[in-house]
């Protein structure tokens, strides 16, 4: 089920039906064939429409699956190969947060991915300027980070996509190119329109939980994950706080570096692995 796919190249043509989706389109088929031929054979009919929604619901409660499409839960095979591994931060910029993020990492000569809520970068747009100007890729969080995106349509998600597209286009010159769901929660729906905005969708392969957690707690679940083509996730935005105040991120990013060196890995954006992907194939 968490197995990755493999990303898609700049210029891949746009992806298949996820086997799920071919099963379902086939099932309802079968299924309304079924009615017409044997009218009685309802309650068979009704268990299949339920047993199929229901792993259609489980692959969007699950992040990492790709029963749904493609999905970044590594970067590519020749990322790792090179020794190459990603930091993604998500829900900013934050001004209380973010500035300090970006000199941690200039410190630790790091790069990093920071998935950004479009309604926060129209609001601080100098910030979000510095991370591009540091060498950091801006990539699409949604405009809203809406509780309920998971339950959108197709018209809801082309909305906040589209939106935070614009947004973050506009502030920094540049287009994502990737996009991560709040939560990474979706619905089928959501497939379809990211291959209509030639958007990736890009999960992770290990969270901290930094939201909620303390630098320790986070440490010790992020670290084990330092490996050639991982996608690590950490927060700027909504970040947890120690006693003292101090982001969990700033306590955290030291380790993740020190770890990262000691195992010959650099850290690089979504962007360099995509571009420097030289797989004929968007599937593994």
């Amino acid at each position: 089920m968490h197995s990755p796919s493999r990303p898609s190249s700049a210029d891949a043509g746009p992806a298949p039906l996820s086997p799920l989706l071919r099963l379902t389109l086939l099932l309802h088929a079968a299924m309304a064939l079924a009615l017409l031929v044997q009218p009685s054979a309802w309650r068979w009919v009704l268990a299949a429409f339920v047993l199929n929604h229901g792993l259609l619901t489980l692959a969007g409660l699950l992040p990492r699956c790709a029963w749904l499409g493609p999905n970044w839960t590594r970067l590519p095979a020749a990322s790792a190969a090179r020794g190459e591994i990603a930091l993604t931060i998500d829900d900013g910029p934050d001004p209380a947060v973010t500035p300090a993020v970006l000199d941690l990492l200039d410190r630790l000569q790091v790069k990093a991915t920071f998935f950004c809520i479009g309604e926060r970068v129209r609001r601080h747009p100098a910030l979000c300027r510095e991370i591009v100007a540091r060498g950091h890729d801006v990539q699409n969080h949604s405009e809203r980070h809406r509780h309920n995106f998971s339950m959108l349509g197709p018209r809801g998600y082309r909305r906040e996509l589209q939106a935070a597209q614009d947004s973050i286009a506009a502030v920094t010159g540049r287009r994502p190119r990737f996009f991560r769901a709040p939560a990474g929660l979706r619905n089928p729906f959501l497939g379809p329109v990211l291959e209509r905005m030639d958007l990736r969708l890009a999960a992770w392969t290990r969270r901290g939980y930094d939201t909620r957690s303390d630098a320790a707690a986070v440490s010790r679940r992020l670290l084990p994950a330092v490996r050639a083509g991982a996608i690590l996730l950490l927060h700027d935005g909504h970040c947890a706080r120690s006693a003292a105040g101090v982001p969990v991120i700033l306590d955290v990013l030291p380790g993740l570096a020190r770890q990262a060196s000691a195992s010959g890995l650099h850290f690089v954006t979504l962007s360099h692995a995509l571009d420097c992907d030289t797989s004929p194939s968007r599937h593994p």
